[in-house]
């Protein structure tokens, strides 16, 4: 297994689309690029900590390949709005590759490049290497998920 690390804007939607994707077998919400240890979710809606709403990925690459996910990541959010996503304001709500290894990181890197050059997609997405993830609170898991079983319901 391996692992893969991406913000880019709202954690539950990152969730709800990743989640989906053959050869994932695991998401986790949470917390990246900040200064702050283990932080919540009130720290980090404030934007002091420096962290991103982040979505950390397991995935089986015999089963999906690490430029799949990019794929997937990038056609999911809007990578050429800067610190925001939609309604979403905010340095936490940031475009981010945080790279496990040096592949991950050329792997990033290059697709950025044919987004830019072939594509004309003005992408400001940060690819920088992974340092700490922290889990967001349980409440944050799968949120979507539970929220459409409820609707579900009724």
């Amino acid at each position: 297994m391996q692992v893969a690390t991406f913000a880019g804007g709202c954690f539950w939607r990152m969730q709800s689309i990743f989640s989906k994707v053959p050869g994932v077998v695991g998401t986790v919400v949470g917390y990246a690029g900040g200064h702050v240890a283990n932080p919540t979710y009130q720290q980090v809606r404030t934007g002091q900590t420096g962290h991103a709403e982040t979505l950390q990925i397991t995935f089986n690459p015999q089963a999906v390949s690490y430029m799949t996910l990019l794929q997937v990541f990038f056609s999911s959010h809007d990578s050429s709005q800067l610190n925001r996503q939609g309604a979403d304001v905010g340095t936490n709500y940031r475009s981010i590759i945080f790279y496990h290894d040096m592949s991950q990181a050329q792997s990033a890197t290059q697709y950025i490049d044919y987004l830019r050059t072939s594509r004309g997609i003005p992408v400001v997405t940060h690819v920088v290497p992974y340092q700490a993830f922290y889990p967001a609170e349980a409440y944050h898991q799968y949120f979507e998920a539970r929220q459409q079983q409820y609707l579900r319901t009724y």
